[in-house]
């Protein structure tokens, strides 16, 4: 299995090829719900479109909390890898499976059991109950996929391989189009038909980066066929992915939590929101996937004790993902409008203007949140996940409590809510890096 030694070469080259196919997968990603946003928004109806965007919104919290398990086991992983144990890596891939894999059971029947109450909790209006009901059962059939995909995919980053997990999310993202095009527009599935693709989609990915992984990997499948299993080996897993796992999970949930309040505001604001949401995601994706790059890489040279790349690193890290944000936030500025008329109709000129203004005051401040997602990753590379859960929880909880307290005033109404966004990202980047910089000299010592 080609293997990626992120100790070794130039930093900017290494950071960058590294974060490159994780970019395009994370695009590819994107796609699925990309798709389905046009596909609904252009042949179903706009609130068809609402009901999506809000179903979206509570997806993307329940299977955080899968991708924050594996990010955070990901990050065990590349530790071991630089610090060349095999035997520990063995061990600590078995036992997070069985961790992560008891999660993915017990949140998929829960999605299921509790789906009216998180229906009524979200605000969804009557009109569109039905359809993002029927939206919702379906996909919440596929988080067993996620958790499979999103596994394997964070073992082979892990150790450097980001190419493989990318050429099974092409194949997926191709099939969930031509599944889109065929159950909503030809067959007439409508909302369910865009649903089933997606889930078909992710077992696509999952069942095939798995087969192909124990097809390729003997000391995967040696760790596999002996599964063991310390509590030493236990408490440094769940240590590191329930902090990661808390941070995904607080930082989605303060987004569902606007997304009921954004719900609050009818159907228009619900499909401008959920239009922007999409090219916002698209926007900033390449910060995010850079952040978990630079997580990576900062974990592998922290488990091979290489200090001064480890410094090397956050320096151009962050002139890396500053230029692209800067870059960005220039483009959206001037092409809010006609990329919202890729989801929604010229004619839904309400729609397209909130969703215009929710881009321009988001999409000025990326240097925010590209910041933040370096932080995200350095402080859980370095042993200190409680840390990137302390900044997320400071990011949400001045959104949400902003979000509230602004949009009730009368003359700043949903308003409130876009700024809200970027005061929470600046204020998270304050406490991190004024923590980083008070405590540079114990940051280095793992676990204290």
């Amino acid at each position: 299995m080609k293997q990626g030694d992120l100790t070794k070469g130039s930093v900017f080259r290494a950071i960058s090829l590294f974060a490159l196919p994780m970019l395009l997968g994370n695009l590819l990603q994107q796609m699925y719900n990309v798709v389905d946003t046009w596909v609904v928004g252009k042949y179903i109806s706009s609130d068809a479109l609402a009901g999506v965007g809000s179903a979206y919104t509570l997806m993307v919290f329940l299977t955080s909390i899968l991708l924050g398990m594996c990010m955070g086991s990901g990050v065990v992983f590349s530790l071991c890898f630089g610090q060349k144990d095999e035997k520990k890596l063995k061990e600590s891939v078995g036992t997070a499976f069985l961790l992560i894999a008891a999660a993915a059971v017990i949140l998929t029947l829960g999605a299921i059991l509790l789906l009216d109450g998180i229906l009524a909790w979200l605000n969804i209006p009557q009109e569109i109950l039905g359809l993002t009901r029927e939206y919702l059962f379906l996909v919440f059939l596929g988080i067993p996929a996620v958790f499979v995909y999103n596994f394997f995919a964070a073992y082979l980053k892990a150790l450097g391989n980001a190419l493989v997990p990318l050429v099974f999310l092409g194949i997926s993202t191709g099939v969930n189009i031509v599944c889109d095009l065929l159950f909503v527009i030809s067959f007439e599935w409508g909302t369910a038909g865009a649903a089933g693709a997606t889930v078909l989609a992710q077992y696509v990915s999952g069942i095939g980066l798995c087969a192909w992984v124990f097809i390729r990997d003997p000391a995967l499948r040696s760790a596999f066929a002996h599964i063991k299993s310390s509590r030493k080996g236990m408490r440094e897993i769940a240590g590191y992915s329930v902090f990661t796992c808390l941070q995904q999970s607080v930082m989605n949930l303060g987004i569902l939590m606007v997304q009921g309040l954004v719900n609050s505001f009818g159907t228009s604001i619900m499909a401008a929101f959920a239009a922007a949401v999409k090219i916002d995601s698209f926007a900033y994706m390449p910060a995010q996937e850079y952040g978990n790059a630079f997580s990576t890489f900062i974990a592998q040279n922290t488990g091979a004790g290489k200090r001064e790349r480890v410094t090397g690193g956050i320096k151009c890290a962050a002139l890396t993902s500053i230029t692209y944000c800067m870059a960005a936030s220039l483009i959206l500025w001037f092409q809010a409008e006609n990329l919202m008329q890729i989801f929604v109709s010229a004619s839904e000129r309400t729609i397209i203007a909130e969703g215009v203004r929710y881009l321009h005051i988001e999409g000025a401040f990326y240097c925010g949140i590209g910041c933040l997602f370096l932080l995200y990753g350095f402080y859980r590379a370095i042993g200190k996940p409680a840390m990137s859960l302390i900044l997320t929880v400071i990011s949400l909880g001045t959104r949400v409590a902003l979000a509230y307290l602004l949009s009730s005033v009368e003359s700043i109404g949903v308003v409130g809510i876009w700024w809200a966004i970027p005061i929470g990202w600046f204020l998270a980047d304050t406490v991190g890096v004024g923590y980083m910089m008070v405590k540079r000299r114990l940051l280095w010592t793992k676990g204290r």
